[in-house]
């Protein structure tokens, strides 16, 4: 039931004591009768929105198996952190002296990302990571235009995350797309084809999105140097190789990574996220300003930075975010990070096991720390894998990403993360396996699947294009106010 149906007039939750300052409001802005709001008291009104709030998936109640670049543990302690009055009453136009706190925590967050991927420098501005994709090819434009090098080109794995060509357009450039080999790997001698003295940057996702490391990375940086360009990487999956390996060491010139996917915040729903990026030495001049630096003990903005791409961000970007990823950092040493990216294969690898002995996957015997299954079999019966989606809903199980990436057919890209139990995993895969059976027994049952939800099967294209936001007899209202 919508709150307009339970409005019963002369209900209110606050009344206010009247200021005893009087406004006159000309009569033209003035309504003609009262706005249709709802009238409740304070418990209904509580009552209406938390029964709704628990119609909801959330991490907090749900298993989320999607892989994508959002993590599914958020630890209460980066909450409490960010919910301090000292921080949570901060302005970003307050002085310098009196944001030392908040600048140190942007700055030793810095700190902490350096040391764990090699990088030179990082910029916490970017929104998140696709923000941060279009940062870094901006840096790398100016790059070449302070050079005076005409480099009108990017290279793009047709494995990799579907921000990069979009990024890469919004920034000025020309994509060019390098196929996978048979082993869902970057084809190297496809890479040759297309890499000459114009291409400015290859784009590549490391682990890539059918959850595999790049075996020839170093290889492929190689290649990329020796024609002058940078290699970019797309550190959404930075959780798979955190504390194991940093990409520094395998050639990256420049990287994002994700606040809101390997250090624990909160993200979904349009933000709030964070994508730092990370660069090597000759690109650092180039980074967004202001900068955070540390001077004689205390921290300052620095911003006489001449060959600066600006501000890509209000403010300092995302602190919020920036301290929950603080505190998770500060939570865990060297090991605990190896132990990270150890529990996100095991799972991942525990998982794909389960999985494989129903549904093929079609590329990496051993995944990181994601896999992509396919529900091809499945279109015999005439189920397709958006349908097998909605019917997870109706065992309490979110949906796993689903048709990307491309190059595999009826995809379903599941990443359990480290933070999931063995029991989580085991009655996933036995759900997962008998909607499967459901699909050749009863496809029906399937194909209009969500059964048990308040709202059944809906239109998700029209949903996007045309959205309701609000009940059809207030907007009656609107010829009369």
């Amino acid at each position: 039931m919508l709150i307009f149906e339970k409005s019963k007039a002369g209900r209110r939750c606050l009344r206010f004591p009247s200021s005893g300052v009087s406004l006159e409001i000309p009569e033209e802005f003035q309504r003609k009768k009262a706005a249709p709001l709802p009238e409740m008291s304070e418990l209904e009104l509580v009552r209406h929105y938390t029964r709704l709030s628990q119609k909801n998936f959330s991490v907090d109640t749900h298993f989320y198996p999607l892989g994508s670049c959002t993590m599914k543990y958020n630890p209460r302690l980066g909450e409490w952190a960010a919910s301090l009055p000292s921080f949570r009453h901060l302005h970003p136009y307050q002085s310098e002296e009196m944001l030392q706190g908040a600048l140190h925590i942007l700055y030793e967050v810095e700190q902490y990302l350096k040391a764990l991927t090699g990088m030179a420098a990082f910029t916490l501005q970017p929104a998140a990571g696709a923000h941060g994709e279009l940062t870094s090819l901006l840096m790398i434009q100016a790059y070449f235009k302070k050079k005076g090098e005409e480099r009108p080109f990017v290279l793009i794995p047709d494995s990799a995350h579907g921000t990069n060509p979009a990024s890469a357009s919004l920034a000025g450039f020309r994509t060019k797309k390098i196929r996978s080999n048979e082993e869902g790997l970057m084809d190297l001698e496809d890479l040759d084809r297309h890499l000459d003295e114009k291409v400015a940057a290859l784009m590549i996702t490391n682990p890539n999105t059918l959850g595999l490391f790049e075996r020839e990375i170093q290889k492929v940086a190689e290649k990329i140097h020796q024609k002058g360009a940078f290699l970019y990487m797309d550190g959404a999956n930075f959780n798979a190789i955190i504390g194991i390996s940093r990409p520094s060491d395998f050639g990256v010139d420049v990287l994002h990574l994700n606040l809101h996917k390997t250090f624990s915040t909160p993200h979904g729903g349009g933000g709030p996220g964070a994508g730092p990026v990370g660069v090597t030495a000759c690109l650092e001049p180039f980074l967004p300003k202001p900068r955070v630096v540390k001077q004689e003990g205390k921290y300052a903005l620095q911003w006489d930075l001449p060959h600066s791409i600006g501000r890509v961000r209000s403010f300092l970007g995302s602190f919020g975010v920036a301290l929950r990823a603080y505190c998770y950092l500060r939570l865990h040493d060297q090991e605990d990070f190896r132990n990270i990216a150890r529990y996100a294969l095991l799972n991942a690898n525990y998982l794909a096991k389960k999985v494989r002995e129903f549904l093929p996957i079609p590329y990496g015997e051993w995944c990181m720390h994601e896999f992509v299954a396919s529900g091809k079999p499945l279109r015999q019966y005439g189920v397709r894998t958006l349908d097998v989606a909605k019917r997870l809903l109706d065992y309490g199980f979110h949906a796993p990403t689903i048709y990307f990436p491309l190059i595999v057919s009826e995809a379903l890209m599941i990443e359990p993360t480290e933070t999931e139990a063995k029991e989580t995993l085991d009655e996933f895969a036995k759900v997962l396996f008998e909607i499967c059976e459901e699909a050749k027994k009863n496809p029906e049952l399937v194909l209009e699947a969500p059964h048990h939800l308040p709202v059944k099967r809906l239109d998700e294209v029209r949903a996007a294009k045309q959205p309701v936001v609000c009940c059809q007899w207030v907007e009656d209202e609107k010829d009369e106010t």
